[in-house]
């Protein structure tokens, strides 16, 4: 996939990928960190690890679709507290 604005793949960095996966052609760096970390319901795959959110088994900001997925839940806790 292309790099753009919904989609990019940082392959200088030295930590690429960051996570194990199986295709890193559709590892999406354009999260480096999760936007929704702060989020209680978040959706993504995490564990409560001494009382600290630990996501590093998570792989939702970094898929295809990890961009369309993070907007829509940040708008949909914006709309959710009106």
């Amino acid at each position: 996939m292309e790099n753009s604005f919904r989609f990019y793949r940082n392959l200088a960095c030295e930590y690429f990928p960051c996570h194990k996966v199986e295709n890193a052609d559709e590892f999406n760096c354009m999260f480096c960190y999760c936007p929704l970390y702060l989020l209680d319901e978040c959706g993504g795959k995490y564990i409560i690890n001494n009382g600290i959110k630990d996501c590093s088994n998570c792989l939702v900001p970094h898929k295809v679709a990890g961009y369309d997925y993070i907007n829509n839940k940040l708008i949909e806790k914006v709309y959710s507290n009106k």
